[in-house]
């Protein structure tokens, strides 16, 4: 992998673990528009608080080099579930949002796959086949 290469992807993982971790603060600080966004998905107070640790867990593992591909798989995961909610249950726009945290969900999926496809090799299942 290039340099430049390498630097775009550590520059789209920062990217992807400060959308996730900025959103923490709203999520563990019962902020209401945090609890109304969870109580319209049925999944308030444990599902916000569950969520939030998990995000923030993903964020970690983006930024380790060994762990990218499990930040972005957890980050995927998570975003799937986020924009289906919204699809679902909490609908596009959130009090009057215009859209933003669906429109952030489905970039950071879309960064998220980016990731994961680049540092695929670094599945241990699917990855590299090691040579002893």
């Amino acid at each position: 992998m290039t340099t430049l290469k390498k630097r775009i992807l550590l520059f789209i993982r920062i990217a992807i673990a400060i959308i996730l971790i900025q959103t923490l603060r709203f999520k563990f600080s019962a902020h209401p528009d945090s609890v109304y966004i969870f109580t319209k998905a049925g999944l308030e107070p444990h599902g916000r608080i569950i969520i939030g640790i998990v995000e923030l867990i993903a964020g970690i593992l983006l930024i380790i080099p060994k762990t990218v591909w499990l930040g972005s798989s957890l980050t995927i995961g998570l975003m799937l579930g986020a924009i289906s909610m919204h699809l679902t249950k909490i609908g596009i726009e959130v009090n009057n949002d215009n859209g933003i945290l669906f429109i952030t969900a489905l970039i950071t999926l879309t960064l998220a796959l980016i990731t994961l496809f680049y540092y695929k090799a670094d599945i241990p299942i699917l990855g590299r086949k090691k040579t002893s």
